[in-house]
């Protein structure tokens, strides 16, 4: 079955095309790298790596880029905040992000273009866009001459005056028009510059994607993605300094994905409800509930397209339907029988998911009724373990669930590893009061019961064993199990 995408450009769901057969050339906006990336960051990046593995399922070879802001006013602001070198900031947050998409599970893409090394083939660009009359220079600024272009506004959708009221441009009484935008910023003190026709400067943040995007896919490529707050201005004044100095389409299918909310408002800083994903994985209320797949589970279960509420809620229903699937991964496991009286049932069931899956997959990566699918298989596939399943068929099962879960980026854990996902290993000596009362509460967080098992484990290193029973009694008397492995870690679970 053909694939169709819901395109912003025109508003609708349109048959898939790749202006190559059998190649996709995809390119997603990144991150400006000033500070962790936060959950509608890993939102964005979950979704493109799942669209980027579907469309690998169907056979296609894709070229996917997907870039760094890493000269910008934010990162400068936050170095002099600092009082660090910028290239400083920028190698901090690089290594972060790296660490973030490592433990969302989120594969890396063919290409990661940083701004600053693609100086020349901005410079390269704005020069066309001056001598094709598109923009003009003031005093070391370069600026896009919108009313030049006449197809302004048509990603957006927006007249002059929605364009204007959005536009959040900075008041210049040397524009010919207030949407007129930066290609080139003159140098400032202090500000890191590169030489150019015009002067010291930098490039403006809308240059660096289309001299970036081209350079790796070519004037025209396929797939052009990013959140839903990038369509205007950035990816409109991209579509409008592309085609004006190429006279071709810039980007074939424009794909943009909701935003999350918390707790049913609106993400932000300002209201406290920001979290970003260290936070997340480290820091918040859910250590003990958060995996890698728990928060894709969460992050794909709405289609991409539509906003979705993160809320505690939510993980746990998340968390709580990856422990139904590995429930039934270790029955499926178990499976020891030569004949199955459920086998043709089973084979039944796995014809008609495979059909809805694709079906769901082809319709705009409808990731929410994927999940449905995959769902309504494993109840049947509980009920056909009552009737009986030869090993062979359970086997089949399995993989089935194995295979079509990769694409989304779950159910690829070893069931142990689901069931024990937290490892406390053995450390060196660790300092401790042998005194110390140990206090254990009902609503322990996974920060906690980690240093009492690093405890625990010094204790019987120590040969106190004593104490490491008493830690064990007490984690036991709030639902805690662990479980010694011969490799010298400990293992727990509720």
């Amino acid at each position: 079955m053909a694939v169709r995408i819901y395109n912003t450009l025109r508003g609708k769901k349109e048959l898939f095309k790749p202006l190559r057969t059998g190649r996709i050339g995809m390119y997603v906006c990144g991150v400006t790298v000033y500070d962790r990336c936060h959950l509608g960051h890993a939102r964005s990046a979950v979704a493109f790596d799942v669209i980027r593995r579907y469309l690998e399922h169907k056979k296609y070879r894709i070229k996917y880029v997907r870039n760094f802001t890493d000269v910008d006013d934010k990162i400068i602001q936050r170095a002099n905040r600092e009082g660090k070198p910028w290239t400083e900031i920028v190698q901090r947050y690089l290594a972060a992000y790296e660490e973030d998409m490592t433990r969302l599970g989120v594969e890396k893409p063919d290409r990661e273009p940083k701004a600053t090394d693609h100086i020349p083939d901005m410079i390269r660009l704005i020069q066309k866009l001056i001598k094709k009359g598109f923009a003009y220079t003031v005093n070391g600024d370069v600026y896009y001459q919108v009313g030049k272009f006449k197809g302004y506004g048509k990603l957006s959708k927006r007249r002059s005056d929605e364009l204007l009221a959005g536009a959040r441009v900075e008041v210049d009484e040397r524009k010919k028009n207030p949407l007129d935008f930066a290609l080139w910023k003159a140098a400032k003190p202090a500000e890191p510059s590169w030489n150019s026709p015009w002067g010291p400067g930098r490039p403006g943040w809308h240059i660096e994607c289309s001299a970036m995007s081209m350079k790796l896919l070519g004037e025209s490529f396929d797939i052009h993605g990013g959140g839903m707050d990038l369509i205007f201005p950035h990816h409109e004044n991209e579509i409008a300094q592309s085609e004006a100095a190429t006279q071709k389409l810039f980007a074939r299918y424009w794909l943009h994905n909701g935003f999350v909310n918390v707790n049913k408002e609106k993400m932000s800083k300002s209201l406290g409800n920001f979290f970003t994903i260290q936070e997340i994985f480290e820091k918040s209320n859910w250590p003990d509930v958060i995996t890698a797949e728990v928060l894709r589970y969460f992050l794909i279960s709405t289609h991409y397209r539509s906003p979705i509420d993160f809320s505690d809620e939510a993980l746990k229903t998340a968390k709580a339907g990856l422990d139904n699937f590995y429930t039934l991964f270790q029955k499926l496991e178990e499976v020891k029988s030569k004949k199955g009286p459920g086998d043709v049932s089973l084979s039944k069931s796995i014809k008609r998911f495979l059909l809805g899956y694709e079906k769901a997959m082809d319709d705009d990566f409808n990731t929410a009724t994927t999940i449905a699918y995959l769902q309504k298989l494993r109840n049947e596939v509980n009920r056909v373990l009552d009737l009986g399943l030869s090993r062979e068929a359970a086997r089949l099962a399995l993989k089935t669930f194995r295979s079509y879960g990769k694409i989304l980026g779950l159910l690829q854990l070893a069931v142990e590893d689901w069931k024990h996902h937290i490892v406390v290993p053995v450390h060196p000596a660790v300092e401790m009061d042998s005194a110390m009362p140990i206090t254990v509460k009902k609503d322990l967080n996974g920060e906690t019961l980690r240093k009492l098992v690093e405890e625990r484990n010094e204790a019987r290193r120590q040969k106190n064993w004593a104490r490491a029973d008493e830690i064990r009694e007490q984690l036991a008397e709030s639902g805690v199990i662990l479980e010694d492995r011969p490799d010298g870690t400990t293992r727990w679970r509720r």
